[in-house]
């Protein structure tokens, strides 16, 4: 199996000052790149310019500029040039699908934050100073940097990835060939129920609290982002000032990113460690958090009619700041690695579907944390009966596949 591993680098000061020449550089190419595509689909007929053809022109490049493309690593720009033929690759799909395209854009220096090395020893080698008591990485054009290595790694290292995220440095491994530890069986489903109010609820009538990590930081977040507002928008040149509003900001947001990461790697251990199979409903959470269609009004044109759409907002921050599909994509991927079953099962009607009974319907649930059935009278959390809902569910289906 595959496994990723991300690790705190700790570089000098003129190592983080190399890293951020590398990380500009490799985001001029890209927007060279990305600028000779359109000006050659605009002017010359409509002409396609592919991965081929500007990974042909790479030598001639880094022979005229060698200061600051010929120092960095041949294949790390090639693998710049198919991060943007996958850009395109995506958008002429979404025309033939006749889903809204989104054209590739040019990327700022601010957004431009990772550069992949394809193979390891090729530009970038993990561990380059084994007898060295510290974990280095070796970048070409940056030297040997120190790693904060917290775990082992297993497996043979294919590909490297040195990423920005704020004013932190990581080193990300793509190791193949793991072997998966299967943990002891224990006899035991469950199904789970995600939910705001919850950030889950088991089968088991478990109730998992759902911290809210963005509501903590909303009084320090605003703070930050009302001193960022008092800066121009469109400067030429950005200040001292300016840069260090930003970076608040950006580390507020990253602290929250951590700590949610945190629970949701924590909670799905758990589960991992606890049951050998877990059942959890198919969620669209893209679908879910959408804005309110607005509905115009058929007596006064021009006008509309309320929509809801403050409350849909609070509902929808609250559901991103939950973070279900982040929990789901660990959570398989660590019963993926632990020999685990994990099953995805239709969401509709588990909240107002009677595990008793099976009656279905909407009066079945009396308010959002109580149900009630209308024909058995069966009382219950509602959050729990989904729960069960879902692990029937779950149960039918790996029958079917059996």
């Amino acid at each position: 199996m595959i496994r990723t591993y991300k690790f705190l680098l700790r570089p000098t000061a003129r190592q983080s000052v190399a890293l951020t020449e590398m990380l500009r550089d490799h985001c001029s190419l890209y927007n060279a790149a990305l600028q000779e595509r359109r000006g050659a689909w605009r002017h010359a007929s409509k002409t396609n310019v592919r991965y081929v053809d500007q990974s042909a022109q790479l030598q001639e490049i880094r022979a005229f500029d060698p200061q600051r493309q010929g120092r960095w690593s041949f294949s790390s720009q090639q693998a710049t040039l198919r991060r943007l033929d996958k850009a395109f690759a995506a958008f002429f799909r979404r025309v033939q699908n006749g889903e809204k395209p989104g054209h590739p854009r040019f990327k700022g220096i601010g957004h431009f934050d990772t550069v992949v090395f394809p193979k390891d020893g090729d530009g970038c080698r993990w561990n380059s100073a084994p007898h060295d008591p510290q974990t280095r990485v070796r970048v070409q054009g940056v030297g040997h940097v120190r790693v904060h290595q917290h775990r082992p790694v297993e497996g043979r290292v294919k590909a490297i990835a040195v990423k920005r995220e704020g004013n932190r440095w990581y080193v990300v491994l793509s190791c193949d060939e793991v072997a998966a530890t299967e943990l002891a069986r224990t006899g035991a489903a469950v199904g789970i129920d995600m939910g705001v109010t919850h950030f889950l609820t088991t089968s088991d009538g478990e109730h998992i609290a759902n911290p809210p990590f963005l509501q903590a930081a909303a009084e320090e977040l605003a703070e930050a982002q009302r001193h960022l507002a008092t800066f121009p928008k469109r400067t030429k040149q950005r200040t001292k000032a300016h840069r260090a509003a930003a970076r608040k900001v950006a580390k507020i947001h990253a602290k929250i990113r951590r700590q949610r990461l945190d629970h949701a790697h924590k909670t799905a251990l758990t589960l991992v460690r606890t049951y050998d199979a877990i059942a959890h409903e198919r969620l669209n959470t893209a679908g879910m958090t959408r804005r309110p269609a607005p509905k115009p009004s058929s007596v006064q044109p021009g006008a509309y009619l309320p929509n809801q759409r403050t409350a849909k907002a609070r509902l929808n921050r609250s559901i991103l700041d939950t973070g279900w599909g982040v929990f789901l994509a660990i959570l398989a991927n660590k019963a993926e690695s632990a020999g685990r079953t994990v099953v995805a099962v239709d969401p509709r009607n588990t909240s107002r579907a009677c595990p008793s009974c099976g009656c279905v319907a909407k009066e079945n649930r009396v308010t959002r944390a109580t149900f009630q059935c209308t024909t058995c009278g069966h009382t219950a959390n509602a959050d729990v009966v989904g729960a069960l809902n879902v692990l029937s569910r779950a149960g039918l289906v790996l029958c079917e596949a059996a």
